[in-house]
């Protein structure tokens, strides 16, 4: 298992709207950078991820597990361009910030601390179960 986080503007595509995706979830289109491409592109059916409310909010809200390999992103001809489907798990009770986070030093080493620019980042065992833990939520596995 693998752990994951989505940045996405609330204004843009929020938590909610992933939620009404339902089971099948959607393709989490739209990214151009190669880095957050890569990370994609390493992802495994099952593999879950923090979902973060980046701009506005900035914010830990909820948990996606992604449902579909990396793929062609329909959003572009350009076949450099890949992207994973995802779907809603659930709400995270207690949506961590991105203060909060910045202040515990247990996290200092997160992507989303040291490059919060990109969109698509790896977490590790150890600060999945610290975000998980911030937000009011037993890790999961």
């Amino acid at each position: 298992m693998n752990y994951w986080l989505f940045k996405s503007e609330p204004s843009t595509f929020s938590f909610e709207m992933l939620k009404a995706k339902g089971k099948a979830g959607t393709q989490w289109d739209g990214v151009r950078n190669y880095q957050a491409r890569n990370n994609m592109r390493a992802m495994q059916i099952g593999d879950l991820g923090f979902f973060y409310h980046s701009n506005e909010g900035l914010d830990v809200v909820g948990i996606v597990e992604v449902c579909g390999l990396a793929h062609h992103d329909s959003t572009t001809d350009d076949p450099r361009w890949e992207c994973v489907d995802v779907r809603a798990v659930r709400d995270v009770p207690n949506p961590p910030t991105l203060d909060q986070i910045k202040a515990n030093e247990k996290l200092a080493k997160m992507v989303l601390v040291v490059n919060s620019r990109l969109s698509v980042q790896p977490v590790t065992p150890d600060e999945w179960k610290e975000v998980c833990r911030m937000g009011g939520l037993v890790p999961t596995p």
